[in-house]
């Protein structure tokens, strides 16, 4: 062990405060490796005080726990988006379903924000291509809400459902398999991503195509309130750390500045 201690009645605060000191400066400790050990230890202190088998206090309080960095939604850019969606439709299928259903699910991510077992989820009636709406059940926390849908997703998704209906898919999931009456599955989608990712050699993830949505919303004059209640969010907080990943945003509201006379001049 770090500090040679072999027994628990040797833990002290400061080989504790040692040890945590050698993990930050020598090993490299990230903020959030340090907060689990200091949980870890936290806990097992606390169990070893009430049973007996340490005296005095919890040696880690005695420690200040790091800032955890906050790091900004990474997303693709419009341009990459295109792209996506060009080279998803375009690719070379061996059946014409894929082409369809795969355009269907990218503009999904693209156009509504969806997380990924949001959209596995998704039943057949809760599209409804006639109030252009979608609705989410049961999102992250158990919320409930609906999407409304754009115009420019409304084609794709027709398309999928035209060939969904030809090839008889009854299953009660919107995003069918390819051989199977059932629902697409969360494997199928992480192949068809790493495949995707591949043939056009765009960096993205199913999340990273989320925050896309949220600051492409954003960049377009969507409010925060709206775009918080799209993307499921219970707190206003949560949606407004796009506003900083987003510069054209910011770069839009900078605009407003009362001293902004285009008259002025030194």
């Amino acid at each position: 062990m770090f500090a040679n201690i072999t027994d628990i009645e040797q833990v002290s605060e400061a080989n504790v405060r040692q040890m945590f000191f050698f993990g930050r400066t020598k090993k490299k400790w990230s903020p959030r490796t340090f907060i689990c050990h200091f949980m870890s230890l936290k806990v097992f202190f606390a169990w070893c005080i009430a049973e007996g088998h340490m005296k005095g206090s919890n040696p880690v309080k005695c420690l200040e726990l790091p800032k955890v960095e906050k790091k900004l939604p990474s997303r693709i850019t419009k341009q990459d988006a295109f792209k996506l969606l060009e080279l998803v439709y375009n690719y070379p299928y061996d059946y014409r379903f894929l082409r369809y259903r795969n355009h269907a699910i990218f503009s999904m991510f693209l156009f509504c924000g969806l997380r990924r077992n949001e959209l596995l989820s998704l039943k057949y009636t809760d599209v409804d291509l006639e109030n252009m709406s979608l609705f989410v059940r049961q999102g992250k926390g158990s919320k409930d809400r609906i999407i409304p849908i754009s115009r420019s997703l409304v084609p794709s998704l027709e398309k999928y459902i035209e060939e969904r209906k030809r090839l008889k898919k009854t299953c009660p999931q919107f995003f069918a398999s390819l051989n199977r009456n059932s629902g697409y599955t969360v494997n199928g989608l992480k192949r068809l991503v790493v495949q995707l990712r591949k043939a056009s050699n765009i960096n993205f993830t199913i999340h990273r195509l989320r925050h896309t949505f949220a600051t492409l919303l954003l960049e377009g004059g969507c409010d925060i309130y709206s775009l918080s209640k799209m993307m499921g969010h219970s707190d206003l907080k949560t949606t407004a750390i796009y506003l900083s990943a987003s510069t054209e945003h910011l770069r839009s509201q900078i605009v407003k500045h009362p001293l902004n006379d285009e008259n002025y001049k030194i």
